[in-house]
């Protein structure tokens, strides 16, 4: 009986080395990673509450540059003005070159306010204003104070050089911007014009005519209108080219990660075991799932076709034909006009189909064309307007 177990007491006859040994989380450790989720909460909730403002200066990043701008013009006047006031006790021909500066600082006015028209409608073109130049923060202030030569005289030539430098930024920065919409509008009609599609572009110069008359000195005659005429210019064919990027069908057709069970040519037909070809591409998606128009056009067809099932037919410009084929519903009418991602179906497996998917193609008059083609060249401008 002296064997049987007491409760409350403890066998001090027990080994303490067969006691079963404890395990948790080091202090430490467990301190270390509480510190480290709570900041991570910290940040993330930091970031939640100041993403309207990050987001404010991340859009507002082409007005600061031009505000920049404005504000070294208005120091650059002070300082003409302030030269102006001291030109009078002056001697030789300061006065004379205070008005070839003052000449200058109208010119830069006029050719910010032109490049100022030009920045607004680069940035509605998605052409960021970051072209701009900006400048070092430590020229800012102090390269248009005067400072005093010996006798007094104020430092005209750093007033001039400062004008100067800023009109070669304004140059520079209408220059960086047509550039940037050349190499664009060349890169959508290049690639477009792989695909068969005319680009229609404004003409590059109005009608212009008149007698040959020997040029005349004026200052209503100016260099820089005329270039910032060409800019303009080249952000009217940069937007007419990319508004074309709309009319074609080069966008996908269903939202999502969705596998391509098919694709276009031949290849064994699941109903017959032999090879056949297959005239457009296979997207294996739930039934149901929404089907969007690839462009803008105006949809010609809504019904059923031989083999395809249910079918939603647009024609876009230039005469191109998407066709949506195994549909399980309509979303969409004969007669109306959709734009690119407009929803124009439903996801089924209508007709000679195996299970749910879309299939889509692209026709030219009765031949079938590769849409592969189309949606890669989809994804390659869309990379270059991001």
């Amino acid at each position: 009986m002296r064997n049987q177990a007491s409760f409350g007491r403890t066998d001090k006859g027990r080994d303490k080395s067969t006691r079963p040994a404890r395990h948790g989380v080091h202090p430490a450790l467990f301190y270390t990673m509480f510190a480290l989720l709570l900041g991570g909460n910290g940040l993330l909730g930091t970031a939640f509450l100041l993403s309207p403002d990050i987001s404010r200066l991340l859009n507002g990043q082409s007005e600061q540059v031009v505000q920049a701008y404005e504000d070294r013009i208005a120091q650059l006047r002070v300082e003409i003005d302030r030269l102006h006031s001291r030109s009078y006790a002056q001697a030789g021909d300061v006065n004379l070159q205070l008005q070839e500066l003052a000449q200058q600082q109208e010119v830069l006015l006029e050719q910010h306010q032109l490049v100022r028209i030009l920045v607004d409608k680069a940035g509605e073109l998605g052409i960021e204003a970051a072209t701009l130049s900006q400048p070092a923060q430590s020229d800012m202030p102090l390269a248009f104070l005067a400072n005093p030569a010996i006798g007094g005289n104020p430092d005209i030539d750093a007033t001039a050089a400062a004008v100067n430098q800023m009109m070669d930024e304004t140059q520079f920065a209408m220059t960086s911007i047509a550039e940037t919409a050349v190499a664009r509008t060349d890169s959508i009609v290049a690639e477009l014009s792989d695909l068969g599609i005319r680009v229609d572009l404004p003409a590059g110069e109005a009608g212009m005519g008149g007698p040959l008359l020997d040029a005349v000195d004026s200052s209503e005659s100016s260099p820089m209108v005329d270039d910032a005429n060409a800019v303009m210019e080249a952000l009217l064919r940069y937007k007419a080219a990319r508004d074309s990027i709309e009319g074609a069908p080069v966008h996908m057709p269903i939202s999502g990660n969705y596998r391509r069970s098919s694709t276009f040519g031949n290849r064994t037909d699941p109903f017959t075991g032999n090879r056949a070809f297959h005239s457009g591409l296979d997207f294996a998606a739930a039934s149901g799932t929404p089907v969007y128009s690839a462009g803008r056009g105006v949809v010609t067809f809504v019904g059923t076709r031989s083999g395809y099932g249910k079918v939603v037919e647009v024609t876009h410009d230039g005469g191109l034909v998407t066709r949506y084929a195994h549909l399980s519903g309509y979303l969409s009418k004969e007669g109306q006009r959709v734009s690119t991602g407009t929803p124009i179906a439903k996801v089924g497996s209508t007709g000679r189909s195996t299970g749910p998917h879309l299939h889509f193609e692209v026709r030219k008059g009765d031949s079938a064309i590769n849409p592969k083609a189309f949606l890669d060249a989809g994804n390659r401008l869309s990379a270059l307007l991001s």
